[in-house]
């Protein structure tokens, strides 16, 4: 389980590395982020950050409207609304980026579980293996 933890480690961390996933500079980042300004996204920490910048971006735009209200409003009005059907394709679009690097973060949060099962099963079993050694 411990190198299973690894190996998935490994495996986020080269998928969000393939992405080529930036921060921008300081300079519009929310509070909080700063300190990943022009980083690189490598870990599910960083996926789970930039999760949240698009978050905050796609809020700005939607005017905190969700996908599923900008649609209903857009079918409402008949589908001919322009601005509706673009701000409809970017909450859809930021909602699935934001969606995709969030599955990344939870991979990441299970290569933790698994990483430590392994060492609990690993101190368990050695324990287990002294007293058997004691009692022979």
């Amino acid at each position: 389980m411990i190198v299973q933890g690894l190996a998935g480690r490994r495996s986020i961390t080269k998928e969000l590395a393939q992405q080529r996933i930036s921060f921008p500079s300081d300079n519009g980042l929310p509070a909080g982020l700063h300190r990943y300004a022009g980083t690189p996204v490598h870990t599910g920490t960083q996926a789970r950050a930039f999760a949240d910048l698009i978050g905050a971006h796609v809020t700005k735009a939607t005017g905190g409207r969700t996908y599923a209200e900008i649609a209903d409003e857009w079918m409402a009005g008949g589908r001919t609304d322009e601005r509706l059907a673009r701000l409809r394709e970017t909450a859809f679009m930021g909602q699935s980026l934001r969606g995709a690097l969030l599955g990344a973060y939870q991979a990441w949060q299970i290569t933790v579980l698994v990483f430590a099962l392994g060492a609990v099963f690993t101190a368990m079993g050695t324990a287990f293996l002294a007293l058997a050694m004691r009692g022979a």
